[in-house]
């Protein structure tokens, strides 16, 4: 495929609430205004969200802040990589309320709060800060304070993906899929720190807005890490965009992002998700060695998903549009596997 490059600001919607033409493509920088996307049309389709993972040597953090017009979905997550233990909370609210969203990436902080569940996203001198406290719960044991105060830092020079997906005129989404930021901080797990060390810990974010179908299913994966002296991020995606003319995939190297056009072939084993996966295509391929699953099922109705989010390292080669082959490996991530009713 043929896809056109972004490289001025434009408005996602026009004033009659459809989706603007000039918007369809893809971006190095977060250039599209989705200040449209406000729940004051096509009420109950329209999706925002801001989603930040982040992994440490130890731990992964991640947060969702999310409106759904209807609802409000919010989650706090941690796992622990040496023992494979996780807390969390999450937490749907209906009708939606207590969120804060902004009219677009770096308008103005993200804001969520339900029972036993904080979150802030503020954008900061360099980057992001991301806090969240929660009172959260396992498998294992009883409710325990958790919290934890991470500065993502965006490098100068530093590139994201950003797309316009258009399955129609009425519904479209904007993605922006920014990997291997740099991460430090704190993590509190009842009353105990654990840091999450610079130079070795790495943030990524899905900040979403757009009007969707009821019934989607999707692959996302991600990851970011050092590999041979070079900072690497990957951000490949399949199912939702095909046959769309977009795509969300490509190679991040040092920053600069290598936009891949080919839609990928996902082959994994939907009965067992921890057996390893191969993503390829065009000029990517790797494979995904899984080390936990994070499985969500969720039935509420006209609200329903099932995601497996599994977390593990990637290796792969990918080759430049100017022939540079790059081998890498070690690289931390994820791949998943959702299909939501929402």
């Amino acid at each position: 495929m043929t896809e056109r490059e972004l490289t001025a600001r434009v408005r996602l919607v026009g004033r009659d609430g459809r989706l603007n033409p000039d918007a369809v493509g893809w971006a190095r920088r977060p250039l599209v205004d989705t200040s449209g996307i406000d729940g004051r049309r096509s009420f109950g389709r329209n999706k925002r969200w801001e989603y930040w993972n982040v992994t440490t040597p130890t731990h992964i953090l991640a947060l969702t802040v999310s409106s759904l017009d209807y609802a409000a979905v919010h989650e706090v997550w941690v796992l622990d990589r040496g023992t494979g233990r996780h807390w969390g909370r999450s937490a749907t609210v209906i009708p939606a309320r207590d969120v804060r969203l902004p009219a677009a990436l770096g308008y103005g902080p993200a804001r969520a709060r339900a029972r036993g569940l904080a979150i802030a996203i503020d954008d900061v001198v360099g980057g992001t800060r991301l806090r969240a406290r929660i009172d959260a719960t396992s498998d294992d044991g009883p409710p325990t304070p958790l919290s934890f105060d991470v500065h993502v830092t965006r490098p100068p020079g530093h590139e994201c993906l950003a797309v316009v997906v258009p399955w129609s005129a009425r519904r479209f989404q904007y993605t922006v899929k920014d990997v291997a930021l740099p991460a430090a901080g704190t993590l509190t797990i009842g009353g105990v720190d654990h840091a999450v060390p610079a130079d070795e810990s790495w943030a990524v974010l899905d900040h979403g807005r757009g009007r969707w179908p009821h019934d989607v299913r999707w692959n996302w994966g991600a990851g970011s890490g050092r590999s041979d002296g070079r900072t690497i991020g990957v951000q490949v995606g399949g199912q939702w965009t095909d046959g769309t003319g977009s795509t969300e995939n490509g190679v991040l190297i040092d920053g600069r992002l290598h936009k891949i056009s080919d839609e990928l072939v996902w082959e994994y084993d939907p009965a067992d998700f921890l057996a390893p996966w191969r993503i390829h295509g065009g000029p990517l391929d790797l494979v995904f060695e899984p080390f936990h699953d994070k499985v969500t099922r969720t039935n509420l109705g006209v609200l329903s998903g099932s995601t497996d989010q599994c977390f593990g390292h990637c290796r792969g080669t990918f080759t430049t549009a100017d022939g540079q082959h790059v081998a890498f490996g070690g690289i931390l991530g994820w791949a998943e596997d959702v299909h939501n009713r929402w």
